[in-house]
Parts: C-alpha cells; sequence; structure tokens
C-alpha cells in the first residue's frame, strides 16, 4: 500500500470526523469495563497453554474481572515465565500443574483461558465445558470441521460461554469502524475487500526443551522441534490462513455482515526450505454473496506492507492498519481518493488513532499492553477478558462468539484445501 505521510495524515483527519459521536467503548459495554462484574467478584480462572501466546493473554487479566487461581502447561520454563507475569502485576501466585485434567478435578475454578496449540483446541475446550467451565480459547477455533462443529454443540449442551480470541472485535476502532462507516453506509456498496499480513522473518523458534531427557511423544509429538514449532507442520497447524488470515476474515465477515462462499488460493514454501510443511507465503481470492471478493496474502520475505483491511466502496475507501491506525478515504467524483474529506457524522468526543511508523517502515507496529493502560486505555485482548468475564458473571453477549469464529474456520480450512488441490473450494 503506497500512501504518502500527508496522505495517510488526512485519512486520519477524515475517519476521526466520521465516528464523532461514535460511543467505541461503549459499544464494548462501557459500564462493564469501567467496573468489572461486580455481582459474584472476579471470575475465578484457570489457564491452559502459558506459552507465548498464553502469557500474552495473561499480562491482559485485569484482577477486577479475573482471579487467576492455577495455570497448567507441559514446560516448568513457560510456568515459571507465567509467574513473573503474576507477580509483576501484583496478582497472587497461581498453583502449577503439568496435565490439566488434574487442574480442573482438584482446582475450584469458574473459567477456563486456553492457549494450546490448534490441534489441541476441541479436546482442550470439550473436555473443560463438560466439567462445568466457561471457555475462552484462543484463535482459530479448531483444527478441523468436526472440531469447532463438537465445541459449539458441547457448549450448547453445558449452558456454558464459549468465546473464541479475536481481539478485532473487541477492539474500539474497529468498533467506531463498524458502527461509524460501515453501518451508516459511508463507503456506499463495498465490492472488494483486501487483507494483508506481511513480514520479513522466519516463523520456527529456536528453543530448547526442558530436559536432556524430554520425552515430547508423551504429548503426541515425535520430536522436540514437532512441540515447539507445532505450527509448521500440517499435523498440528492449518499454517498461515489460520494463526494470521483468519483473523481479518472474522473481522471482514462481521464488518460486511455476511460469510464467504467460494476461495482460490496458492501457496508455497518458498523462502525457509528447512523441513517445515506448512507454506512461508500463501495467497487466497475469495466470494461473497452479492459480487464482493476478498483477497488475502501473507509472505514472510518482505514486511513493507506491514497488516492492512481495506474496504473499497463506491463512495469511500476504509483501512485499518496494524490493528491501531484508521484512515478514510472519499472516492470523490473523478478526483484522487484524498482530495476530498469525509463530512463530520455527529458531535462529541472523538478516538484517538496513533501514529504509523515513517515511510511506512516494515516491521511489526508496537501493540498497546497492559502496561500503557493508563495512557491508552485497555488493550483489545484486556477488554477481551473483561467481557468474557462479563459474560460469565452477568449473561452480556459476547462480541465474537462461536458461530462467527466458525465461520472464519470454515474459510481457512477451504483455503488451504484450495492450495493443495489448486481448484476452487466451495465454503462450509
Amino acid at each position: 500500500m503506497n500512501l504518502t505521510p500527508e496522505q495517510m495524515t488526512l485519512g486520519r483527519r477524515n475517519f476521526l470526523k466520521t465516528i464523532a459521536g461514535v460511543p467505541a467503548v461503549a459499544a464494548v459495554g462501557a459500564a462493564a469495563v469501567m467496573k468489572g462484574p461486580v455481582r459474584g467478584g472476579p471470575v475465578r480462572v484457570g489457564f491452559i497453554g502459558v506459552g507465548g501466546q498464553g502469557r500474552a493473554l495473561l499480562r491482559n487479566v485485569d484482577p477486577n474481572f479475573a482471579q487467576v487461581r492455577a495455570m497448567a502447561d507441559i514446560n516448568p520454563a513457560s510456568l515459571a515465565a507465567a509467574d513473573e507475569i503474576l507477580k509483576k502485576n501484583s496478582q497472587p501466585p497461581a498453583k502449577h500443574y503439568v496435565e490439566f485434567r488434574d487442574m480442573l478435578q482438584h482446582e475450584d475454578l469458574e473459567a477456563i483461558i486456553t492457549a494450546v496449540p490448534l490441534w489441541m483446541h476441541a479436546e482442550v475446550v470439550t473436555t473443560c465445558l463438560d466439567a462445568g467451565k466457561h471457555v475462552l480459547c484462543e484463535k482459530m477455533m479448531a483444527w478441523d470441521k468436526a472440531g469447532y462443529e463438537r465445541m459449539m454443540q458441547t457448549a450448547a449442551k453445558a449452558r456454558r460461554v464459549l468465546e473464541i480470541g479475536y481481539q478485532r472485535n473487541y477492539n474500539p476502532i474497529y468498533r467506531s469502524a463498524h458502527e461509524g462507516v460501515m453501518k451508516t453506509g459511508v463507503l456506499g456498496d463495498v465490492y472488494h475487500v483486501r487483507l494483508a499480513w506481511h513480514r520479513n522473518g522466519n516463523w520456527r523458534r529456536k528453543g530448547d526443551p526442558p530436559s536432556k531427557d524430554f520425552d515430547a511423544s508423551k504429548w503426541g509429538y515425535p520430536t522436540w522441534d514437532h512441540l515447539w514449532n507445532w505450527r509448521l507442520y500440517w499435523r498440528y497447524s492449518q499454517g498461515l490462513f489460520a494463526e494470521l488470515g483468519s483473523h481479518q476474515v472474522n473481522a471482514t465477515n462481521w464488518f460486511l455482515g455476511t460469510a464467504p462462499e467460494r476461495v482460490q488460493a496458492c501457496g508455497g514454501v518458498y523462502r525457509f526450505k528447512d523441513g517445515r510443511e506448512v507454506p512461508d507465503h500463501v495467497y487466497a481470492m475469495f466470494e461473497y454473496p452479492g459480487g464482493v471478493t476478498g483477497t488475502f496474502t501473507s509472505i514472510e520475505s518482505n514486511a513493507f506492507d506491514e497488516r492492512y483491511e481495506a474496504f473499497f466502496g463506491t463512495k469511500g475507501t476504509l483501512i485499518i492498519r496494524n490493528e491501531n491506525d484508521a484512515m478514510l478515504f472519499d472516492e470523490g467524483a473523478g478526483a484522487r481518493p484524498t482530495g476530498v474529506e469525509v463530512a463530520p457524522k455527529g458531535a462529541g468526543a472523538a478516538l484517538e488513532t496513533s501514529e504509523t511508523k515513517p515511510a511506512q517502515a516494515g516491521g511489526a507496529a508496537r501493540e498497546v499492553s497492559a502496561s500503557t493502560e493508563g495512557a491508552r486505555g485497555p488493550s483489545p485482548t484486556m477488554i477481551e477478558i473483561q467481557s468474557f468475564c462479563s459474560a460469565v458473571r452477568t449473561g452480556s453477549p459476547l462480541a465474537c462468539g462461536p458461530e462467527k469464529a466458525s465461520h472464519s474456520a470454515a474459510w481457512t480450512l477451504a483455503a488451504n484445501e484450495a492450495m493443495k488441490t489448486s481448484a476452487p473450494v466451495k465454503i462450509g
């Protein structure tokens, strides 16, 4: 995406003027976010999987909403690192478990937050639901269709809350864009959506096993590398379409109010020929009802474009970059797309957007974390966990939920099938 700093400044100004008056935080329950689920106190929570993503969730636990009682992980180093997070956030220590079923049996927990490898989602989540626990599960929903259908059925039967970790649904910028731009028709008729998540680096992680005699086969992996780098092998992973693309397709489905019907895709292991099975470059084209098309690309050889969702309408274009920067451009009558500012829709406090990096330099954007809450408000992940706890305590609605999450899972599975077969695949 080639935008000058001047164009980006104008786009941000257009966006802010258009969403003026949209209660972005109220859209995810401002009263609950500020006060916490008072009735019954904080939810008694256990964590299953406190690796990198699990600890990212742990950092965003608000003690007014959740009390972390126990944590389960097969790696002692991960548990030790999680202990440091609790200590840093002035939270009481949590009891350790290796086997999550032991934790469920011995701890008085109401809810589980889990970030285990994708192939384990269905088993872990349904076991927790059957044990009477509410569950917040990291995305994507499950490794296969049978898995996510089983999760949905079990949650309904157990009458427990099940949320899937698509944080864009709880991000005030996305909420404001949905309420103030998409729902109000500012873009006109949208016929095309472009999604990109570009990086320059190796997805393979480096790390040593917990001990010299560590037996990965006990946990279903033939080697330590398969356990540590599970995202690179089809048996456990659904690749870039799952880990990155499903986030953006989930948000696109929400914004368009529908789900795609057909997908074509290609990709391969083009750069990192190190024994991995999952491609390091993937490309997909997909179709929504009513003649709307979408594209998704994810590459691991160049980070110039970073990550963004772009919605192209007959009256305007909406771009959300790096999950923290929104721009809006009026299509105009034959003018350049940045030539006309969009008129404000109302009065009131406007949402601030952050500056992008100069000249669209590559690399990862700075992520809002719990440590910056005082200056910039809660992160989307914190709001997600707060909202999950509120749903447990008060029955407040979820922003995503298993049905919406299943739609992006279905897209992911179809995209991978299309890539492997070199043929269009119907989604569903």
